[in-house]
């Protein structure tokens, strides 16, 4: 039987092979993913509403204000619209050892991040208006395909956010707060800034962290020590970014003694919908080593096997001219709307419509049965690469619609699967993992779940340390630009009121670069 699906043309995204678009794919590619269902949305937003109900209620309560407002401080909870706030003191003895701990190291360690933290302050700028200009280029030409070149990208779940996978979306977002704001944390202590508390919070469903500093202290440093605490955050998220990274690089070794790589991609899910999904098609433990006559090591193989194959034409297969006449069977051809040849009966599961020319004729059409042609046959382009020992065959091509593939799936022991449809069809839809289990109990989803993680929060913790380093009103870029203008200019521009004009013009402008990105990102995202 073929697995047929019918072709979605261009609006497929082809995923590129660099490092970055690994980590990017892992959480933006899946975009065949459905929308939040609705019943979702509606129990986070009667959640809320409940929530603010009972607070409004206890608050409003004459006889249960002074208890309830007491409970709240106690625990150290504020309730607002669509937030929720925890603040304690538990952990500032862990912070304080952690501040005093090796001084010298400290000072090297936070200095470095203030260099990285004013670079990525320029850095971000720069990256937003390249993305920017990105996106109004999209926009304008309507290149879909546009999108997979941004480095950064609005994540709405649902839309390019697999639902499957805001487990590991969430914990990503907490676990780089927190380490952002333990570098703040660290280092107000390691500047002599009094520490208050450390917090957690969360705003609609979003998850983040913050810590409570000494307003006035921090206004009595200098300005270089101000930096040290301020870029903190951002240095933070990079390095975890980077040893997340590391991490991943380093992850089949780490394994190595559970699981092996580079015998092929083992099927790990494959969806209800998809084409894969039959008698003969893909099961969760196969073994896929070649598609075509692309040899498949790793998910890595997989997936760009499968962008090789869209790129090009259509393959064909040698058969003998006395088989050709044997198996193929009278029929009508017709056209389609994109002037391809269809000569085989559209309710056919087993039949393709071949192409192919002789001495005589360039263009002839022939109905074949798909399994019995491609079995054990040669790959080639023209008749000229079946042209061996001497016995007359031809090359014969699948006449499929212009996006739409015929793909023979090797996946030893079984017998190959042949494919009929949009190669990135197949991407989307089936799931696998380079690593193999050395034992028959070891779990085959352990390498992807610790990958799938890292990849997160390479993604996330680098997007935290881009867009706090903005310098934009309310966030770190905020509080960088005013400290390094003091530190730069407070030669160049004495008054302090002018180096407060030149910073806030910088904001403003900062704040409306990231403003229309967002926007933007939010168009093409969901509007498209």
């Amino acid at each position: 039987m073929l697995h047929r699906v019918v072709p979605r043309g261009a609006s497929f995204r082809r995923r590129t092979e660099a490092i970055r678009a690994v980590v990017r794919r892992s959480i933006f590619a899946a975009a065949a993913a459905n929308m939040i269902p609705m019943p979702v949305v509606v129990c986070v937003l009667g959640g809320w509403c409940v929530v603010y109900l009972v607070d409004t209620v206890l608050k409003s309560s004459s006889s249960l204000k002074a208890s309830y407002e007491d409970r709240l401080a106690s625990y150290g909870l504020t309730i607002s619209p669509f937030h929720v706030r925890w603040q304690t003191a538990l952990f500032n003895r862990l912070f304080y050892n952690w501040g005093r701990w090796k001084p010298r190291f400290l000072y090297l360690w936070f200095s470095l991040g203030m260099f990285f933290g004013i670079a990525a302050m320029f850095g971000s700028v720069v990256l937003l208006g390249k993305t920017l200009m990105q996106t109004l280029s999209q926009m304008l030409t309507e290149a879909p395909t546009a999108q997979n070149d941004q480095m950064l990208q609005v994540v709405v779940p649902g839309v390019n956010l697999p639902i499957s996978q805001l487990s590991y979306f969430f914990t990503a977002i907490l676990i780089s707060g927190v380490i952002h704001e333990v570098g703040h944390g660290v280092a107000a202590i390691r500047e002599q800034v009094r520490f208050n508390g450390f917090g957690i919070f969360i705003f609609i469903v979003y998850p983040g962290a913050f810590v409570d500093l000494f307003t006035t202290h921090l206004q009595l440093i200098s300005p270089i020590q101000q930096l040290r605490i301020f870029c903190a955050g951002v240095w933070h998220n990079f390095v975890l970014g980077v040893a997340s990274l590391v991490v991943l690089f380093v992850l089949p070794a780490l394994l190595f003694p559970f699981y092996y790589t580079g015998a092929g991609a083992l099927v790990t899910e494959v969806t209800e919908d998809s084409p894969a999904n039959g008698p003969r098609g893909l099961f969760v433990g196969d073994l896929v080593t070649a598609l075509q006559d692309c040899s498949v090591f790793g998910v890595e193989d997989w997936n760009s096997c499968l962008g090789e194959i869209s790129r090009k034409p259509q393959t064909g297969y040698c058969i003998k001219a006395t088989v050709l006449q044997q198996l193929s069977f009278p029929s009508r051809g017709f056209k389609r709307l994109d002037g391809t040849v269809e000569c085989c009966s559209n309710n056919s599961l087993t039949d393709v419509c071949f192409s192919y020319s002789n001495n005589l004729q360039s263009h002839l059409y022939t109905c074949l049965p798909a399994r019995k042609t491609i079995e054990a046959s040669q790959l080639c382009r023209t008749n000229m690469d079946c042209q061996k020992d001497f016995v007359p065959s031809l090359c014969v091509t699948p006449s499929l619609e212009n996006q739409t593939r015929l793909i023979r799936v090797k996946h030893p022991p079984q017998i190959d699967m042949l494919f009929v449809g949009h190669p990135l069809h197949l991407q989307y839809t089936v799931s696998l993992s380079s690593f193999i289990p050395r034992h028959s109990f070891l779990s085959v989803d352990l390498p992807v779940v610790m990958e799938t993680f890292c990849k997160y929060l390479i993604s996330l913790s680098g997007a935290l340390a881009v867009i706090n380093a903005v310098p934009c009103f309310a966030l770190d870029g905020q509080w960088i630009l005013n400290s390094f203008l003091e530190a730069s200019l407070s030669m160049l521009i004495v008054e302090k009121q002018n180096r407060e004009l030149v910073g806030f013009l910088i904001l403003l402008a900062g704040s409306t670069l990231l403003a229309a990105n967002v926007a933007l990102g939010l168009w093409v995202v969901t509007a498209r």
